[in-house]
Formats: structure tokens, C-alpha cells, sequence
């Protein structure tokens, strides 16, 4: 499969540089992101899921109705929707968009976050549901007959589906996430399996472990995870613009962080205003925060310092230096075997403008060779033939 390119959908102005308190949604903001992404040649736009944020659903077929190519993600939890319903909307939005829907599964990796929206389970729990909720919606994809369904989670009878995705059997599954059932899971049933940035040895790590679940489960080499991973690329002509653009850059989340650590922090976690942010509950910003720890960069470019002003808030590694240096630090990971790249900044608009410009044709004009993917003494080779290793 080609290396494909992904960014996050933003509904207006707001970004977490300048936060717009409130801020509605933007139909003209929006449609010009939309269009950018697609006019420089990205090929999804992740439309994430927040218990108080704008539905997914409405926002992605608004974004099917302005772009050509762009492949729409919708991320969905599986308390939101019963996955009979989930099965029809997905398809619809794949008909209406002439093939372009994806679906990431999010288990749900705070408690607190979960319960504002009435679910209740425990975390393994959380990933028993999901696993079901994957597999009956394969089966309502590809199903000629009606057919009952007892699960654990859900129970129903002669389910009959006449909304079909446009290549007749499936649309894109896509599983998230850094703890052992996600792997198991997202191994044993996901089409795309996504990562947060973490260092070339962590991340080939990961990669070993969705692998090893996907043998597991009976599948075929070429039939494993396409494996996305996620940076907060901070870019510039050269190497000392891009380092003062990210100082810039932290001092402002930092500033954000403290001055609103109800929107950030505590409150976020069920605590309260003005106090300290809890460690996340979820492994995958823990796994982050751990790695901050060793040091503010990490390999080539992967800067941590955001991460630790967030409290590791989701995809929060930066990438920082030149043009070039990103492009060679995104294209260490292709060599890792991640082929999908997801890129958002923190000056939305513009951040993806600059990527369009100059780091996805910079990646793409200096793909490697399949059989290059990494080298024998457990390394990968940099963009210009040096050796990486993987340590």
C-alpha cells in the first residue's frame, strides 16, 4: 500500500495557541480547511470524538460535500451508538462520499470521560465491547441474509442491512491505542492500527506486538494492520527558525496550561479548577509522560516538552527542526513500516499549508525501497543513508 497522509479536522478559528472560548462552528472555516487538505494532496482528515464536542457524523458528511478525494475518519465510541445503527450510518456516509468513509474505534481511556455519557464498564470491559461491536459491523458490511446476534453487549434478532459500502463488502477499520487488549484487538480485527508518536524503538515495539496478535488471529502477512502514527510537526526554513518557532510554541500551551487548568487539567479528570492534572488513565499518555522523562529530544527530532505542558492530552509529540529534518524524521518511521503519517500543528490553517508545501512532497519524493524497511542489525536507514538504530 502507498504512504498515505493524515491531518485532524478544526471547525473554526480556534486553535491551542489561541483558544477561542466557546467557539462555534465556522461553515466557511471549516470548508476552506477541508479543501486545503485535499488541494495538497492529504488523504484523510481524522474527525475526532469529545462527550461535549460537535457530533462527528454531521461534521464529516459536510466535509464528503466539499472536497473530491479526501477520506473522511470518523472516530466512534461504542456507548455513543448501537452498532447496527453505526453499521447503516457508515455506509451511508461511504455512498454519499463515493467511497471515502474510515472508522476509528476509540474503547474509551478515562473513566471519567465515559461516564459523562452514561457507560459505566471497566476499561476491559471497554475492550470486550469494542471487539464485538468491530465484529458486528463486518458482518452487517458483508451479510446477504438477515441474522441474529447474542454477545456479551448486545443482543438482537433477523438485523437485515440494505446499505451497503460502495466496494460491496467493508469500509476501513481503524483500532487506537498503546495497551495489550488494544493490540489484541486492533491485531486480530483492524484494518489500520494507530499510534501516538513515541521513539523509533518504542514505536518498532508496538508495531512487533499488533504483528504478533495479527499471527495470532490466523491472519496473513499481508493481510496485518496498516500501522498510522501521529506527530505535532513544528517546522521552518531551518534549523534555528523552527527551534525558536517551538519555544514559542511551548510558552504559549504552558501559558494556556496554567492559567486554564479547569479546561486541561483537573477538571477534565473530574477534579477540580486550579488544581494539579491527575496522571492519565489511559497507557498511552502515560507511556508518553514515562519517556518525557528521559529527555527533551528524542532520536532525530521528536520533541517532548509539548508533551509534559499538556499532561500528555492526546497526540501531543512534536517533531521539530527544518524541512528537511522533518521529512528525514517522518521517513525513519516509513522505514519502520508505518504507512500512514498523521501531522497536525498548532496553528491549524497554516501549519497545514506549510506540511502541504513542503513536507509531503519532501517524503514522497524520497520513499524507500519495500525491501529497505529496516536493516539487519535492527536498524532503519536515514533519509540520506545514514543508519538509525533502533536501540
Amino acid at each position: 500500500m502507498p504512504l498515505e497522509f493524515i491531518s485532524a479536522t478544526f471547525l473554526n478559528a480556534s486553535t491551542e495557541l489561541n483558544p477561542i472560548p466557546n467557539a462555534k462552528i465556522d461553515p466557511d472555516y471549516l470548508a476552506r480547511y477541508a479543501r486545503t487538505l485535499d488541494d495538497y494532496a492529504f488523504n484523510y482528515t481524522l474527525v475526532p470524538y469529545d462527550s461535549s464536542y460537535f457530533d462527528p457524523w454531521t461534521v464529516g458528511a459536510t466535509i464528503a460535500a466539499v472536497t473530491k478525494n479526501l477520506k473522511i475518519i470518523i472516530a466512534v465510541r461504542p456507548n455513543t451508538l448501537y452498532p447496527t445503527v453505526a453499521a447503516k450510518a457508515l455506509a451511508t456516509l461511504d455512498q454519499l462520499s463515493s467511497g471515502r468513509a474510515v472508522v476509528h474505534f476509540i474503547a474509551g481511556g478515562s473513566d471519567v470521560e465515559q461516564a459523562r455519557e452514561g457507560d459505566f464498564l471497566t476499561k476491559e470491559q471497554r475492550y470486550a465491547r469494542l471487539e464485538e461491536y468491530i465484529r458486528i459491523l463486518k458482518r452487517a458490511w458483508s451479510s446477504p441474509e438477515p441474522f441474529d446476534w447474542d454477545g456479551q453487549y448486545y443482543q438482537f434478532k433477523q438485523f437485515r442491512n440494505l446499505v451497503r459500502p460502495v466496494n460491496g463488502t467493508g469500509i476501513p477499520v481503524s483500532v487506537g491505542g498503546s495497551s495489550e487488549d488494544a493490540y489484541r484487538i486492533g491485531g486480530a480485527l483492524g484494518d489500520i492500527f494507530g499510534l501516538w508518536g513515541e521513539p523509533l524503538k518504542e514505536t518498532k515495539e508496538q508495531i512487533d506486538k499488533i504483528y504478533a496478535a495479527a499471527d495470532k488471529a490466523g491472519r496473513a502477512p499481508t493481510d496485518r494492520p496498516r500501522i498510522w502514527v501521529t506527530f505535532r510537526p513544528i517546522v521552518a526554513e531551518t534549523e534555528e527558525l523552527a527551534w525558536a518557532k517551538a519555544h514559542r510554541t511551548l510558552e504559549a500551551l504552558e501559558s494556556n496550561s496554567a492559567t486554564k487548568k479547569s479546561a486541561w487539567g483537573g477538571a477534565q479528570s473530574g477534579g477540580k479548577a486550579g488544581e494539579e492534572p491527575p496522571t492519565p488513565q489511559n497507557v498511552g499518555s502515560q507511556r508518553l509522560l514515562e519517556i518525557a522523562k528521559r529527555g527533551e529530544v528524542q532520536d532525530r527530532a521528536l520533541w517532548y516538552p509539548t508533551v509534559t505542558a499538556t499532561n500528555a492530552r492526546g497526540a501531543s509529540t512534536a517533531l521539530v527542526g527544518s524541512y528537511q529534518t522533518v521529512v528525514d524524521s517522518i521517513l525513519d518511521y516509513v522505514r519502520l513500516g508505518c504507512e500512514l503519517i498523521s501531522i497536525r500543528g498548532y496553528d491549524n490553517l497554516n501549519d497545514a499549508i506549510d506540511y502541504g508545501r513542503y513536507i509531503l512532497p519532501g517524503v514522497r519524493a524520497n520513499l524507500p525501497e519495500q525491501d529497505h524497511k529496516v536493516n539487519g542489525d535492527n536498524g532503519v536507514h536515514g533519509a540520506n543513508g545514514s543508519s538509525v538504530v533502533v536501540r
